[in-house]
């Protein structure tokens, strides 16, 4: 009988180890029964290997935080990575803002920053302010920097996969040709993982928020622009060329106003934050998003009715989204997200009318309990879903940098 070799023996083991990692990586706590469903091994198999990492101080249990099974009894014993193994760092780039985080590998977070910063205009120093910002907070939570596994970056602009530069100069013509990760790259000495913002927040709704437990789930990024990030068999999906999600460019009206992108019509002349705020100026003069929000919870007419009309045509374009990919929930976040039903209850009615009957009974459509900190978790999770085999060591992952992660 042929005898099998001892490295191809410990070769496999480290690759079941890497398979449970991910899972934790991916969903930040998971059950036994949860690891094993998603690998594929079997109980005693995950058994084995989780019991070896908890000796190895790099795993601990959780309890009370998973719902009980249909059968009922107890509730399963949740693991997560020790929060003591390494940290994780996230960075927001938003059209008006900057914001930073630091984390553990459980997503506990550490410190936070917010950096008010028009980086429109000034992508270099957008990218700068955020390094230091990386640096000051690594120092003042005395972790040691090679226990910094990844830094995760959520930018609000349409990023080419296959390259990581911002692809295009009519919708981001400051940030045109840039390569963000490279600039981080070079100033933190650490991986960087870049995405787009819907894809971050769809990311963080499908480990921490409402989409926690569905295999197929849609976020929708209601704020200065839309984007939608779409989660298909527990994965983030982008398309060939990460060009997946460009909700906001889908066109309503043909004959519609000139969108920023050069075409007619699109979803964000009719339901962004700007071509809101842009119907309210003759009556309202100038206003915020978070103005016009105060004065539709106030009672404002006016300010409702735009909120309304904006919940009814993005749920317009959602309806085909539905109809295409049947998710089983719609999770809507960012800034126009706190109108609550104001926006919510014409989304959902648009989408019920217009999608066909399985599908309309079938997807849930609500609000993510997130906030407007879903990016910002997601860019930490990005870090930590996206980081290699440095985690299941149990150390950070300084040399390994790694820009377009697919």
């Amino acid at each position: 009988m042929p005898s099998v070799e001892t490295g191809s023996l410990a070769s496999l083991r480290d690759r079941n180890r890497l398979r449970v990692v991910d899972v934790l990586r991916r969903r930040g706590t998971a059950s036994r029964a949860d690891i094993a469903r998603e690998t594929g091994l079997s109980r005693s198999t995950v058994s084995t290997i989780v019991g070896a990492m908890q000796r190895d101080g790099l795993l601990a249990e959780r309890a009370g935080a998973a719902p009980r099974g249909p059968e009922g009894g107890r509730p399963p014993v949740l693991l997560a990575f020790q929060r003591s193994v390494g940290a994780l760092a996230g960075i927001e780039l938003g059209h008006d803002r900057v914001r930073v985080a630091l984390a553990d590998l459980a997503y506990g977070v550490l410190g936070e920053e917010t950096l008010a910063d028009d980086i429109a205009g000034d992508p270099a120093a957008a990218l700068h302010a955020a390094a230091v910002a990386v640096d000051r907070l690594i120092a003042a939570s005395g972790t040691p920097r090679d226990r910094v596994i990844g830094v995760g970056v959520a930018l609000a602009e349409p990023i080419n996969r296959e390259t990581g530069v911002v692809r295009s100069d009519a919708i981001a013509p400051a940030w045109a040709g840039f390569d963000p990760a490279a600039v981080l790259e070079e100033e933190l000495s650490l991986p960087i993982h870049l995405d787009g913002d819907a894809n971050a927040g769809a990311l963080a709704d499908f480990i921490f928020g409402a989409a926690q437990g569905y295999d197929f789930a849609a976020y929708v990024r209601l704020s200065a622009t839309i984007g939608i990030g779409l989660v298909l068999n527990g994965r983030l999906f982008r398309g060939a060329g990460g060009a997946a999600g460009e909700l906001g460019h889908v066109v309503i009206d043909p004959n519609g106003p000139i969108c920023r992108c050069g075409n007619r019509g699109c979803l964000e002349t009719f339901a962004g934050g700007p071509a809101l705020l842009d119907q309210l100026k003759r009556s309202h003069g100038d206003l915020t998003v978070p103005r016009l929000l105060e004065l539709a919870a106030e009672g404002d007419r006016g300010c409702q009715r735009v909120i309304f009309d904006a919940g009814r045509v993005v749920g317009l374009a959602l309806a085909d989204l539905c109809n295409t990919v049947n998710p089983d929930v719609v999770v809507v976040g960012g800034e126009l997200a706190a109108a609550g039903d104001l926006l919510l209850d014409p989304l959902r009615a648009a989408i019920r009318q217009h999608v066909v009957q399985t599908t309309a009974t079938s997807v849930a459509v609500v609000a993510s309990p997130l906030g407007d900190r879903a990016e910002l978790m997601g860019a930490l999770a990005l870090a930590g879903h996206q980081s290699a085999d440095a985690a299941a060591a149990g150390v950070g992952g300084a040399d390994k940098r790694r820009r377009a992660t697919p």
